[in-house]
């Protein structure tokens, strides 16, 4: 086997084994940050191993001994100064485990669970959760990651390097919480998860629109968590996500430029994906909790799938539901977002006149969004003029390739409108 092959052979094991190894090394020597580094290394050594001895019959067991002793040869090396690791050493060399007892079934849920939490851990910042989430928990590689984010590689090994020592730094158990405590970390959780999947669903730069393969590890890693942590909002969650992804055929003309919600052929959107979205989202609802930030986004989502058209969708209830949601986030995108249900319902000068109200604000000054829906509305009004401004401003501010596209397309519409009315 050449060593490229057995590359191929070592990341597709990796890629769906990689929480179940870091997770059970994580267990074994009780420190995570040594636990992905013994991982790492355990990876080198398979791809030099298997290129000469062919691919092992178990894989992963085979990553996982490996890791385990260099697990034992680092605790041998630290046991000269530090008799507890001298005692650690000793226990982890008592026998030689196979690979029933590396993955004992009654521990993999529990070192995946931990795993998650401590990878997205409120210590660490945004970018770094993201990043050592989708290494350690994803096995995304650190190119990957850079490339689905746009971001040099050595930035995103920076990333997870300095949350591995941040972790090491505030000594953080690898523990899944005490009962009592999950819910609170859990948001940290969710959170993350939601972060990758909105930038699958609406890339902020770049050439494409929507990066599916992102948007896709999102939901596995939402369907791993909702099986170790069955909770209400996990379930919302991942019913968004469902419900969302449920429209990405639609979303794309040929060439990969955008298509509006109301434009889309809705013959297209993926019915599978609907029933398992509404699935998740009536269990989320019959655990009687009321319905979290996840839950109503989903409720929205779900409203848009059940709807043979733009025009036939249930409007004042979307607006209801962005009413609650932004009492409960406080957030102007969702305000924003508020903003074009209320012109869909009521009209464009309704919408408006949310939308200059945030304007005047400023919580979204720097973003294109905000300008894109003063475009749309003033074209409905037929203040053409000033709607061409508006979607100027927002091509100025966008750095996505495919959507700076779709700007500049509505630009030029509503140039050629004006022309036919000066005619």
């Amino acid at each position: 086997m050449s060593s490229n092959e057995a590359r191929a052979a070592v990341e597709a094991v990796w890629r769906s084994e990689s929480a179940r190894i870091v997770g059970a090394l994580a267990r074994y020597t009780g420190e995570f940050p040594l636990a992905e580094d013994l991982a790492q290394e355990a990876l080198a050594e398979a791809i030099v191993s298997w290129s000469v001895n062919g691919i092992p019959s178990e894989p992963a067991g085979w990553l996982l001994t490996a890791g385990r002793r260099r697990a034992i040869d680092t605790f041998r090396r630290r046991s000269a100064r530090d008799e507890k690791y001298a005692l650690l050493a000793r226990d982890l060399s008592d026998e030689e485990p196979g690979v029933d007892t590396l993955f004992n079934p009654d521990a993999i849920d529990d070192d995946v669970l931990a795993l998650m939490f401590i990878s997205c851990h409120p210590v660490l910042s945004k970018e770094a959760r993201i990043a050592l989430t989708l290494r350690v928990v994803g096995g995304m590689g650190s190119d990957e990651i850079a490339k689905a984010f746009l971001v040099p590689v050595p930035t995103i090994q920076a990333r997870i390097t300095r949350a591995k020592k941040t972790l090491a730094a505030a000594h953080i158990p690898f523990a899944v919480p005490e009962r009592q405590e999950i819910p609170e970390r859990l948001g940290s959780v969710l959170q993350v998860l939601y972060l990758i999947f909105t930038e699958g669903s609406f890339a902020s730069a770049g050439d494409s629109w929507i990066r599916t393969e992102l948007a896709a590890e999102a939901r596995r890693l939402a369907r791993v968590l909702l099986r170790l942590a069955p909770e209400p909002e996990v379930f919302g969650m991942l019913a968004l996500m469902e419900l969302t992804a449920a429209r990405f055929p639609a979303r794309l003309d040929p060439a990969g430029h955008p298509i509006l919600l109301e434009d889309q052929d809705r013959r297209r959107w993926d019915q599978s994906a609907i029933r398992r979205g509404r699935a998740a989202l009536a269990s989320a609802v019959a655990a009687g909790r009321g319905l979290g930030a996840y839950g109503l986004q989903a409720s929205i989502a779900e409203c848009h799938a059940v709807a043979r058209s733009a025009a036939e969708t249930d409007w004042q209830r979307i607006v209801i539901l962005y009413e609650a949601l932004g009492r409960l986030t406080g957030s102007p995108i969702v305000d924003l977002n508020g903003a074009v249900a209320v012109a869909m319902a009521a009209g464009p000068a309704a919408g408006l006149d949310i939308v200059d109200t945030l304007d005047r604000k400023g919580d979204l000054e720097g973003s294109h969004l905000l300008p894109t829906v003063r475009g749309e509305l003033l074209a409905r009004l037929g203040r053409h003029e000033e709607a061409a401004a508006a979607l100027t401003a927002a091509l100025d501010l966008c750095s996505n390739a495919a959507e700076r596209i779709a700007l500049e397309r509505k630009i030029a519409q509503l140039g050629e409108g004006q022309l036919r009315e000066a005619q």
